[in-house]
């Protein structure tokens, strides 16, 4: 949180959406394409109702396909860098998201997400 935006960025100096994500789940040992487009590609589909917490969800934000992804946080609420933001958590249904949303992708084996959160049950 608080760290600000920046095309292209993949460091704490900086983040462009995709450039988070991967920056995140490579702390977690899992690493995922460099584009948002890419990171849509790999995983296993999840339906919204049955998303959890570090599923990547997906946006069309230029009406050319996905291109904006973030991490769910629960509640129904995701992480992302936002252009105008930096780093911040949204609601997926705030005006802006809900009617750009594409999908979700779960990245995480169960046995790596066991390991890794913080509030498993």
């Amino acid at each position: 949180m608080g760290v600000s935006y920046k095309m292209g960025g993949t460091t704490t100096k900086g983040f462009d959406c995709s450039g988070f994500t991967s920056y995140v789940f490579k702390k977690l040992g899992v690493t995922l394409p460099r584009v948002s487009s890419a990171q849509y590609k790999v995983g296993t589909s999840v339906s919204k109702s049955s998303l959890k917490a570090g599923d990547l969800v997906f946006f069309n934000t230029t009406g050319r396909g996905v291109s904006h992804v973030g991490i769910y946080v629960g509640n129904g609420k995701f992480a992302h860098s936002s252009s105008s933001k930096g780093v911040t958590i949204t609601s997926l249904n705030s005006s802006y998201f809900a009617k750009r949303y594409v999908g979700a992708k779960r990245v995480m084996s169960e046995s790596k997400y066991k390991a890794v959160a913080v509030n498993y049950n």
